[in-house]
């Protein structure tokens, strides 16, 4: 019996990156520091985690692209 492996193609890998935002971050400080990790670095919000203490933990994603071998 063959072994059978199936890929599929729009299964994508992620880089991530995770920020710690103290308490004392405004919201328009964060805002300003996310926009420019997606402006400039090309990172998406993947995830962010409010704590009782007011801090926030903030988890950015991006797409590793895998350049295919032509020759």
């Amino acid at each position: 019996m063959a072994a059978h492996e199936t890929t599929t193609p729009d299964r994508h890998e992620y880089e991530y990156r995770v920020l710690t935002l103290p308490r004392e971050t405004s919201r328009g400080d964060a805002r300003r520091l996310l926009t420019e990790h997606a402006e400039y670095g090309r990172w998406e919000l993947a995830r962010v985690r409010l704590y009782m203490g007011g801090s926030r933990k903030v988890w950015l994603r991006r797409k590793i692209i895998r350049v295919a071998r032509t020759a």
